[in-house]
């Protein structure tokens, strides 16, 4: 990959095979070099999370000019630190991409995503880094509306950059019926950067009796939007037909809680 292109890596948490990630390749090459390095299976809700004990491999599925795909038995993130350290040979991506992914990232579940693990790992080595994920669970869900969307995002930050320590979390709604705005292919209402809906999991396990006399447990939810009139929202946006870009930081600090903490703690 000595070329004159940009660099961009690519990793999901839906695994190397998904079509999802395909697309994505496919909408990018032209525009970059490319490197994916993504997990062998579905990877899902693993986050940030890191492999600290179980030993790690790397296997090239495919090379093609242009285009390198690896696999990895690790989480997402551990295929964004694998690919920066054995893959690059020193070279620093010019962009790290999540994505696409199987369902949405938007609200809470971003604290859950592996596809936003990718983003944060790269965010947090200081790569201008976008996650884009699709509101369709799909295997076989329609990404090709997404096509321009994605390019011109992808152009604006190769060329602009990110501020540091901030990545992007792009959902797109499904194709579809969004609160009687039927949108159609290719069509959606616009883009809203908007900031992430406060929302909650309810209901979340579900016990199963095993034939053998033990239960077991699937861990799965539903989701509530707890402020569903809120209009600067990323659930709102995806509701009403929007595609919806929100500004990430690395920085969890609640610096607005300084002042009452200091309070109470500075003169004890």
């Amino acid at each position: 990959m000595l070329t004159q292109k940009p660099l961009i890596l690519i990793s999901n948490d839906d695994g190397y095979q998904a079509k999802g990630i395909n697309c994505l390749v496919d909408m990018l090459h032209d525009m970059a070099d490319i490197l994916v390095c993504a997990p062998d299976s579905a990877r899902s809700g693993f986050s940030c999370a890191f492999s600290s004990t179980t030993p790690l491999r790397l296997t090239k599925q495919k090379e093609e000019p242009g285009v390198q795909v690896w696999s990895s038995n690790g989480t997402p993130t551990d295929c964004v630190k694998l690919a920066l350290s054995q893959l690059l040979n020193g070279r620093k991506p010019d962009m790290v991409v999540g994505g696409i992914n199987h369902g949405d990232n938007a609200s809470v579940n971003t604290h859950y995503s592996g596809t936003m693990g990718v983003v944060m790992e790269g965010c947090m080595k200081y790569i201008p880094s976008v996650a884009f994920s699709l509101c369709d669970h799909a295997e076989d869900a329609d990404f090709e509306p997404l096509r321009p969307y994605v390019r011109q995002i992808t152009a604006h930050v190769l060329k602009e950059g990110l501020p540091k320590g901030v990545c992007l979390n792009v959902n797109f709604p499904k194709q579809g019926e969004a609160d009687g705005f039927r949108t159609v292919r290719g069509d959606y209402r616009g883009v809203r950067v908007c900031r992430m809906a406060n929302g909650s999991w309810n209901n979340e396990v579900t016990v199963c009796h095993h034939p053998r006399g033990y239960d077991y447990y699937w861990m799965v939810g539903h989701y509530t939007d707890d402020e569903p009139e809120a209009k600067d929202t990323d659930s709102w946006a995806l509701d009403h037909g929007y595609v919806a870009i929100t500004p990430t930081h690395a920085d969890v600090t609640a610096y607005e809680a300084f002042e009452t903490l200091n309070s109470l703690f500075l003169n004890r």
